[in-house]
């Protein structure tokens, strides 16, 4: 209810500003002198390339956006992350590594792979570029952004299911001009840009544009006191430009942007904690560790409830409860067990987070460092006075690296002194695991309690070549054919530090005996014959990235890809016109796997390790490469037609029907772990391709004397095997999912006088995943069966496991008690050499068979290997899709002599969505809106414009899209919202 209440306040606001504009406007704008008599008013017109061929936005059959510099800066729109302001049916959301999801009318980058393609492809003056920045950099001198919507590739350079965004700079003119900017702000704000433009003659000119952004951070630190997500970023672009004859074009730009700061790469990490049951059948659980190992950390609960904003059951971590079973230190003075952590011990228990999306608290303040650069040449040489051939040369490289805690809040102390421990005589026998309750690790230093950081980085390099011949015929038919290369490599590394690894490795695996008799640890080197897990000594700034202990996934891709493709243009009558376009495209992509090797060890002659069922005790081996090709014909046909109508000044209406194709790749891989010392579940190595059969129509119009103008299209998608991940073994799972997709949407300018203009678009989506479609949801493995229980495996398995509630209430009700369930439990989900199985057919130290009087084997007993119940997802809507999205822009200009004064608003509001394909209530984004105001005042004469803005008026931090993390780490959520309230005075003087 309350929530209502304060949707309607917004629209009341919103409506009273626009009406305001609309009718205490003019009144003002009295006051002024009366203005001379000018041209009919209408609606300004922006030329795009949407077609490599210069028309109006308007002429052009495809549903494109086009936003010229202008609009850009009067909307407030700074970067790529922003466009949704202004298109209908898209979206945009960081992720979770060193991406983002931009989605077009439900279709977007849902796939977590080094080797997945973008569904939405992004362009730099036409180049497609595989890895970019459009979220983090800012737009710099900017001609114009165009988003096309839908499938997209007989025209531009790379294959794209969803659509394109194709930002084009400003090149070289042959008339000298520049400008200069300033801006203060909030948050300590402070921005600049310069232009400056010189031309040598009428042949030659060169450009340069550069800029920066300072700020402090958005989110607060609680536990470091200290401010986070700040930003320190900048851009320089230079261009030249040649024109030696009248035939012959050329031009050439760099690019480069630079960000090094604390900004936060994911948002607060949330969970509804799942304490675990306390009865299973007739058994009753008693001990705090057996409930434990029966938690999946957290609950499916909603993100938007109170209890969201708690911590994961930290006793059901692998880890915590290795250590709360060994190695034994020794005893205590009533000669009780002392373990590295207390038996049963969860380091969360209590910890309660603020409900402000914009604190944190964490020991580790996050580390940002992103470079991109981009070189391109344009040529164009007039064959004829018909015909002219294109080539654009290009390269990019991108470098990425962020760091930040991974959970976002700190555990309690959680490691018992390794001093206060006894020998069997009663005499001290201190160990130097953790003395004074604290453990050093060697990349997070010391401290007494749970520590976590992960880092996300990534080196990436492109080139790519095109060419095209295009006609400029005056008769009924002309076409464009064309032909490009690209050549894409790219290693992502994804890594994740825990000090209960090292620990373990340090000191279970590698565990030695002091002179005194306490336990110690020894170096994993040539000096030690036998299994043992190698530890990376080095700090974490210094990795050499061969360390055991800690989590890394290592992926390598090199992609090629060529293809041919063209377009034909007949005008069948002055008014309609036939567009046909084929494309032939093969993809190929190596990907070399490199398995995780976490706490995995072996012998120095290179036997496997029999203790963790590793091959190797340090380095990343490389797997043989997986070499995929695909083939594929797409294009389009389009039939428009431009009839003269009574009621308009300008129509066009089309109807078109293309078909899309994006690439498949690989899984990440996974542990290579030894099967005959852990079982393991399999899972798929490989995800398919994308295909989409398109139908659009759609209308373009012109009319009260081209002060109006309203487009509208309605589109069909029939999509195949769309590509969807999740966590599982502690890699993106990607699956491929059936979805039809229909929507409708709506964009109108209306100008009737030269102050006043309001701007709209709205869109209409809905999104169905196909009958007989099915997954496992890791937030919910049985799906409802009672006849099964979740269970946490051993700490070598990452994945939680489903088995049979009778053979668990069957080991919990036997006289071996809950000292032994702690490893026959474990073994329900996976069998092992060292720590147990049911399975008579793999070797065990302890045969749990012929204790608890049955067999099993859950990979082949169990649903789908142990993994769980498929969902259904049949009717299911596809993650980030709301059924509709708005935008209204409205704004007003006082002719104050030579100032113009103008005020301007924009509301945007979407509808509720789902961030997972399962659609359950722990799925579930409740619809965000958002108002940003500015005011401005222009003297052309002097080159001056004075502007002030409010982005996000009511500072809302509304959950925008989010992820699910990993079993092993308790499937916590991390979220991702909005940037705060910003508010900024910017100067900018142009000559």
């Amino acid at each position: 209810m309350a929530s209502a209440v304060s949707i309607r306040a917004r629209l009341a606001l919103s409506v009273s500003a626009t009406a305001f504009l609309m009718t205490g406007a003019p009144a003002l704008a009295q006051t002024t002198p009366p203005q001379p008599d000018s041209a009919p008013v209408v609606v300004d017109d922006i030329i795009v390339t949407a077609q490599k061929r210069e028309q109006s936005v308007q002429d052009v059959p495809i549903a494109v956006t086009a936003l010229s510099a202008e609009a850009l800066q009067s909307r407030q729109i700074d970067g790529g992350s922003e466009l949704l302001r202004a298109v209908p049916n898209v979206t945009f959301s960081k992720s979770n590594f060193s991406m983002y999801n931009f989605s077009i009318r439900g279709i977007g980058t849902k796939a977590v792979s080094a080797s997945s393609d973008p569904a939405v492809a992004v362009s730099f003056n036409n180049t497609p570029l595989i890895r970019n920045r459009l979220f983090e950099q800012e737009y710099l001198d900017v001609a114009r952004v165009e988003v096309l919507r839908g499938p997209q590739g007989t025209l531009y350079g790379r294959n794209a299911t969803g659509g394109v965004v194709n930002m084009f700079p400003e090149l070289p003119k042959f008339r000298s001009e520049g400008f200069a900017a300033g801006e203060l702000g909030n948050y300590d704000s402070r921005r600049g840009q310069a232009m400056l433009n010189v031309p040598f003659g009428d042949t030659f000119a060169v450009r340069g544009a550069f800029g920066f952004t300072q700020r402090d951070g958005f989110d607060y630190n609680s536990f470091n006191d200290t401010h986070v997500n700040d930003r320190d970023l900048f851009t320089t672009r230079l261009s030249a430009r040649w024109e030696p004859t009248a035939r012959f074009r050329a031009n050439a730009i760099w690019e480069h942007f630079e960000e090094d700061d604390n900004r936060s790469r994911t948002g607060k990490q949330l969970c509804t904690t799942d304490p675990g049951p306390t009865q299973v059948g007739s058994a009753s659980i008693t001990t705090a560790y057996t409930q434990d190992q029966l938690s999946q950390g957290c609950l499916p609960g909603s993100l938007y409830s109170d209890a969201a904003y708690g911590a994961p059951n930290g006793g059901s971590f692998g880890p915590v409860r290795l250590l709360g079973t060994g190695p034994n230190l020794g005893f205590g003075p009533n000669f009780e067990l002392i373990n590295l952590i207390p038996l049963g011990f969860d380091p969360y228990e209590g910890v309660v987070q603020s409900r402000d999306l914009r604190e944190i608290a964490t020991s580790y303040d996050p580390v940002f460092r992103a470079e991109n650069d981009v070189v391109q040449v344009n040529l164009e040489f007039d064959l004829s006075d018909t015909l002219t051939l294109y080539s654009q040369t290009a390269y990019a490289k991108d470098d990425y690296y962020a760091s930040q805690d991974y959970a976002r809040y700190v555990s309690n102390p959680a490691f018992v002194d390794s001093n206060s421990v006894l020998d069997i005589f009663g005499d001290p026998a201190p160990s130097t695991a953790t003395p004074g309750g604290v453990y050093t690790d060697p990349q997070l230093g010391p401290s007494d309690r749970i520590l976590a950081v992960d880092i996300s980085q990534s080196d990436n390099r492109q080139w790519y070549q095109e060419f095209r011949l295009q006609s400029k015929n005056d008769g009924r038919f002309n076409f464009s054919l064309g032909a490009n290369y690209l050549d894409f490599k790219s290693q992502d590394d994804y890594y994740v530090f825990n000090n209960t690894f090292s620990l373990i490795a340090e000191y279970f695996y590698n565990t030695d005996f002091l002179p005194n008799g306490g336990i110690g640890t020894r170096p994993c080197d040539d000096t030690q014959p036998f299994e043992c897990v190698y530890v990376d000594p080095n700090p974490l700034s210094e990795i050499n990235g061969e360390g055991h202990n800690y989590f890394r996934s290592k992926n390598v891709i090199h992609t090629r890809s060529w293809a041919v493709f063209g377009e034909g243009y007949w005008d069948l009558t002055p008014e309609l016109r036939l567009t046909t376009g084929l494309r032939y495209t093969e993809d190929r992509k190596d990907t070399t796997p490199y398995p995780s090797q976490l706490l995995l060890g072996a012998n120095l002659n290179g036997d496997p390790g029999l203790a963790t069922g590793g091959y190797v005790r340090s380095g990343y081996y490389a797997l043989p490469d997986v070499e995929q090709k695909w083939e594929a014909v797409t294009g389009r046909i389009v039939l428009d037609w431009t009839p003269d109508l009574s009621f308009t000044n300008d129509t066009l209406v089309y109807a078109s029907l293309s078909r899309g194709y994006k690439g498949g790749g690989t899984n990440p891989p996974r542990l290579d772990l030894n099967p005959t010392v852990v079982q393991y579940q399999p899972l798929a190595g490989t995800f398919e391709p994308e295909y989409v059969n398109a139908f659009e129509i759609g209308t373009k119009n012109s009319l009260l004397d081209g002060m109006l103008r309203l487009n509208a299209t309605a589109f069909y998608y029939d999509y195949k095997d769309y590509q969807v991940s999740q966590i599982v073994d502690r890699i993106s799972l990607n699956e491929n999912f059936d979805a039809k997709i229909w929507g409708l949407e709506l964009e109108t300018v209306y100008k009737p006088t030269p102050n006043f203009q309001i701007d709209a678009n709205f869109g209409y989506l809905k999104t169905r995943v196909a009958d007989g479609e099915g997954s496992i949801d890791v937030m919910n493995r049985t799906q409802g069966n009672e006849d099964w229980i979740t269970l946490r495996p051993w700490i070598q398995v990452p994945s939680n496991c489903i088995a049979p509630r009778d053979l668990a209430e069957q080991i919990l009700n036997s006289p071996f008690g809950t000292e032994l369930a702690i490893f026959s439990l474990s073994a329900l989900c996976a069998g092992s050499s060292r720590f147990g199985t049911f399975n008579p057919d793999l070797a065990s130290s302890l045969p749990f068979w012929q204790f608890y009087g049955f067999t099993y084997d859950p990979l082949t007993e169990a649903p789908n290997g142990g993994r769980g119940f498929e969902a259904d997802l049949s009717g299911n809507e596809l993650p980030n899709s709301p059924n509709w999205t708005a935008n209204i822009g409205a704004q007003y200009s006082w002719f104050l002599g030579d100032w113009d004064l103008t005020l301007r608003g924009d509301y945007y509001r979407q509808g509720e969505s789902f961030f997972r394909v399962y659609n359950t209530e722990y799925d579930r984004l409740e619809g965000w809106d958002n108002l940003n105001l500015s005011v401005s005042l222009t003297n052309e004469a002097r080159g001056l414009k004075l502007q002030a803005y409010v982005k996000n008026v009511f500072d809302d931090a509304p959950i925008v899209d989010a992820f699910t993390n990993s079993d092993d780490t308790g499937l916590t959520t991390n979220v991702f919202t909005l940037d705060p309230r910003l508010f900024a005075v910017r100067l900018t003087k142009s000559f």
